[in-house]
């Protein structure tokens, strides 16, 4: 099956942006609905941002709307997740996930993202 790698968190002052990768290391990435998931300090896992197979389609919670963008480079293997005007309730481990039909079963480690103020 797929294993993922989140790549690019990081220390990012408050308004400022990151770009987040996750790379699959097993083909066909193309049939997998992709998703990122973050879990702050205390608190539980929470969806961010899903994008469908082929790029087309894409999900975002409420608190990301308008500032957080996820696309996807089939061809890479790659799931992207470009994060703007970053807040600091964003501070987060954020975590890359696949799924075939309807569960999350593949998971990254994660990466870390911290925003000051």
């Amino acid at each position: 099956q797929v294993q993922l790698v989140e790549s690019g968190g990081g220390l990012v002052q408050a308004g400022g942006s990151l770009r987040l990768s996750c790379a699959a290391s097993i083909r066909p990435f193309s049939i997998y609905t992709m998703a990122w998931f973050r879990q702050g300090p205390g608190k539980e896992r929470e969806f961010v941002a899903s994008i469908s197979r082929s790029g087309g389609t894409t999900g975002y919670a409420d608190s990301v709307k308008g500032r957080f963008t996820t696309s996807r480079d089939n061809a890479k293997k790659t799931v992207y997740l470009q994060m703007n005007s970053l807040k600091p309730e964003d501070t987060a481990v954020y975590y890359c996930a696949a799924k075939l039909t309807d569960t999350y079963d593949s998971w990254g480690q994660g990466t870390q993202v911290t925003v000051s103020s």
